[in-house]
């Protein structure tokens, strides 16, 4: 019984910044992948970052130097900062554990990811 519950979220200027937090309960293991996945209003949901239990980190392109990923095992808390907000970061987002445990980079495909936070809204104003 995996829980996950994300946090954090709020309303920011363009250029500011906010740190989402995911706790994960239940039964907790380090070494899946996690990740953090976004979706806006009457947009698909897509994927934002991922990392596997030694930090290594998988970015996707529109974020990569603005937002970090990373995870606290001894706390089973995920992170994402984000700086340097744009208005097109306005989503709800969500952070997702995988059902398999892994050594290597994770992937940011959802269909990877078993477990779901309800999410936490961002919202970005110009």
């Amino acid at each position: 019984q995996v829980q996950l519950a994300e946090s954090g979220g709020g309303s920011v200027q363009a250029g500011g910044s906010l740190r989402l937090s995911c706790v994960v309960s239940g039964a907790t293991s380090s070494g899946n992948c996690m990740g953090w996945f976004r979706q806006a209003p009457g947009k698909e949901r897509e994927a934002v970052a991922a990392i596997n239990r030694d930090g290594w980190t998988n970015y996707v392109d529109s974020v990569k130097g603005r937002f970090t990923i990373s995870r606290d095992n001894a706390k089973n808390t995920l992170y994402l900062q984000m700086n340097s907000l744009k208005p097109e970061d306005t989503a709800m987002y969500y952070c997702a554990r995988s059902a398999l445990i892994t050594s290597r980079v994770c992937s940011t495909t959802a269909e990877n990811y078993l477990y779901w936070g309800q999410g936490t809204q961002v919202t970005v104003s110009s």
